[in-house]
């Protein structure tokens, strides 16, 4: 399977944070046939490893998050309709009208996010956001009973209706392109590592909860220890008509994350290793990649927590430019994510087997 059509079939996959179980499945079966050893801990993350050709003990662990945003049923009122919470940074502004399915075990309730009919709306609530508190779900159904007989109640997932459509220039909108572009490449990488062994110990793994609260990663790091750490993620472009200098662009290469810091009741953010730095940038320049720099405030990956593991896990961000992220529509260029696929591959396959990544 190429890269495109596993990239669909990802996106099209739901796994809210807390329920990645079909992604997880997904991804262990393509992983086993390219790794030396793979198993799923108790949190769900999938962990494989592929043996390096030295004696090393640095070691590396590359990483993308399987989960995506989401919603959660919080009560289902007499008359059928179904109140949510968010789950992970889903933007109110967008969820009026928009399609969504409810998960009952292997069956999908298909419903929408219901809003105020047009001719009903007084005209000083035309250009108002509802808070989630007052956003509500319409499966068709008439009372709570006809709800809870579908099997849906409180606790009960619900995601974006997944969608995957091309676009012009190689471009594509998608349903969870944060991160199933990240777990697409992942298989890209074991592929290519198990006919070409790296010098270290790879450990490729598929993480769970980022998008609820980042610290799913931890849990594997803290089993793996390894020297270092590869996240990947999209970033953010800002190459739309909002923004008079875009510092991403769509379609004009992968990205190296520089600093990322959230800002917003969260202390935490990444300054990458500078070491792991210059793996990517020796990389991108051994490709003749564009190589694009992101610095970003209100924008977190797992890599936050995975380098406080242990004794500290040298540690950098690499991405892919996405527009719209957060929405049931994100737009990423596939010649993008190709070329982040690349960079991937040539950085773990320079990835230093007796460097001591000590900052003095």
């Amino acid at each position: 399977m190429n890269l495109e059509k596993r990239l669909e079939e990802y996106c099209l996959t739901p796994a809210l944070a807390g329920f990645e179980e079909q992604m997880i499945k997904k991804l262990s079966a393509d992983l086993k046939p390219f790794v030396d050893e793979l198993k799923v801990d108790v949190l769900g993350n999938v962990i494989a490893k592929i043996n390096g050709t030295g004696n090393s003990d640095n070691s590396l662990m590359v990483f993308a998050h399987t989960d995506s945003i989401g919603m959660i049923v919080k009560s289902i009122s007499e008359n059928g309709f179904i109140r949510m919470e968010r789950v992970g940074g889903v933007p109110e502004r967008i969820l009026a009208g928009s399609k969504v399915q409810l998960l009952v075990g292997d069956r999908v309730i298909n419903g929408l996010v219901g809003l105020v009919s047009h001719h009903l709306t007084p005209q000083d609530e035309k250009y108002k956001v509802k808070a989630i508190e007052n956003c509500y779900i319409d499966i068709g159904a008439t009372s709570r009973s006809e709800v809870e007989a579908n099997g849906v109640k409180v606790g009960t997932p619900i995601v974006y209706e997944p969608s995957y459509i091309k676009l012009v220039n190689d471009r594509v909108a998608a349903t969870s392109l944060d991160d199933r572009g990240g777990c697409a490449l992942l298989i890209e990488l074991a592929s290519y590592l198990s006919k070409n062994r790296a010098k270290v110990d790879v450990y490729i793994v598929g993480t769970v909860q980022e998008e609820f609260n980042l610290r799913g990663a931890m849990v594997a790091a803290q089993q793996i220890q390894p020297t270092a750490a590869i996240c990947i993620d999209l970033v953010a472009a800002s190459d739309t008509p909002e923004f008079a200098n875009p510092a991403v662009r769509v379609g004009a290469g992968p990205v190296l994350g520089t600093y990322t810091f959230h800002g917003r009741g969260t202390l935490n953010g990444l300054i990458p290793h500078p070491k792991m730095v210059a793996l990517i940038e020796n990389a991108a320049k051994s490709k003749n990649l564009n190589l694009q720099r992101h610095a970003t405030v209100g924008l977190l990956t797992d890599n936050s927590y995975v380098q406080l593991v242990g004794k500290g896990i040298a540690s950098v961000d690499i991405c892919w430019p996405t527009r719209y992220t957060h929405s049931g529509v994100e737009m990423s260029s596939l010649k993008d994510l190709a070329d982040l696929g690349d960079l991937l591959i040539e950085a773990v396959m320079n990835f230093p087997d007796k460097e001591n990544f000590s900052r003095v």
